[in-house]
């Protein structure tokens, strides 16, 4: 298992190269970039409504312009052409793009993320300062999940076809309808002061006068300030765990295996705990990195614009609008690789649940 271990960390640099590369690729076809952005602001012409007309290209060549070849860009016209070369060499673009993706693999390397265009800060410094947010949010979420759908789940499994599974097939319906932002809406206008009760903070992860509180106070406003969010979250995500938990319960239950046990008398809980369970969560366990990632980064996007929590969510989306390509790229990289490892650390639970499952057997 040690060697399996050693070269699935070995193809993770290599599958990040891809995923970097790819990437980079794409954003130097998009449309805009963020020296036209910039000329578009000085000029007062709107950033969007400017690269529309701007091509592709990511900022990596010259624009169509009226003014003469003087103007690279389309929003760089009447402006003065070093001024143009001096944003161009603010933002790195005085450089050809092959050699700006050879200087940032390098950097990566080294796990130097560089500088925000728009901030100045460390890339890597302001991940590290919105992780928080989505941590608090994806963890407690993916944790909330597991322990509502799992048993849920198994239920449904052993009373299928009952007034309970049909009964809790409507809130599965609905869970799978409705998004988690509209969740998330409701909930503000039902208790955080919408039209009905003023009962959670709509604002960040703990009060203004968190520092003063005691530490079983911080606590609870803590989870007082998450409460609306991470519900949100569930509701919005147990869906499709309770019916993958029930689908492969079922499926393990009609094997042969299990009416040998019940045949030798042994009773229906340790029938399912002991000998249907492990087979079963397989493929539960399978799909929690992608559950985990999700809702630490994409799931949670909406969810910290509704209820202004500045986490990595947002962050991305930010960064996407204002063309920052930094922390696009800077994101990109922390979330490839924490994806990367929670993928490896799935398979490793594969084999503590099943000793039978030898990924390096299966290798050789």
């Amino acid at each position: 298992m040690f060697a399996y271990i050693l070269r699935r960390l070995a193809l993770i640099p290599l599958t990040l190269f891809g995923i970097i590369t790819l990437n980079f690729i794409i954003v130097q076809v998009a449309p805009g970039g963020p020296v036209e952005r910039v000329l578009a602001q000085i000029r007062g012409i709107d950033p969007g409504a400017t690269a529309a007309f701007s091509g592709g290209g990511g900022d990596t060549g010259p624009r169509m312009s009226t003014t003469g070849p003087s103007s690279a860009y389309r929003g760089a016209q009447g402006l003065d052409p070093e001024f143009v070369k001096s944003i161009e060499k603010q933002f790195g673009f005085d450089k050809p793009a092959h050699e700006r993706y050879l200087l940032m693999m390098k950097n990566y390397i080294a796990f130097d993320l560089g500088e925000s265009f728009y901030r100045t800060i460390d890339v890597g410094d302001l991940i590290l300062e919105k992780m928080p947010v989505s941590i608090s949010l994806g963890l407690w979420s993916t944790l909330i999940i597991y322990l509502v759908s799992i048993p849920m789940g198994i239920a449904k499994a052993v009373r299928d076809g009952s007034r309970f599974d049909i009964t809790s097939s409507y809130a599965i319906v609905i869970g799978y309808a409705v998004p988690s932002f509209m969740f998330a809406i409701l909930l503000i206008v039902l208790f955080a002061g919408g039209s009905y009760y003023n009962w959670f903070p709509l604002r960040g992860l703990t009060s203004e006068n968190f520092d003063q509180l005691s530490w079983s106070g911080k606590l609870l406003d803590y989870f007082w300030h998450l409460a609306l969010p991470v519900l949100a979250m569930v509701i919005g995500g147990f869906a499709s765990l309770v019916m993958l938990t029930k689908n492969s319960f079922m499926e393990e239950i009609n094997k042969q295996y299990v009416l040998t046990a019940k045949a030798k008398g042994l009773s229906e809980r340790r029938v399912l705990y002991g000998h249907v369970f492990r087979n079963a969560m397989l493929i539960v366990i399978a799909a929690f990195p992608a559950t985990l990632v999700g809702m630490l980064f994409t799931g949670s996007l909406l969810i910290e614009v509704i209820f202004s929590l500045d986490g990595l969510g947002l962050l991305g989306y930010q960064a996407i609008i204002d063309r920052d390509y930094p922390v696009i790229f800077g994101t990109l990289y922390v979330f490839s690789i924490i994806g990367l490892v929670l993928n490896l650390v799935s398979d490793l639970a594969y084999h503590v649940i099943d000793p039978r499952i030898d990924f390096e057997a299966r290798a050789t």
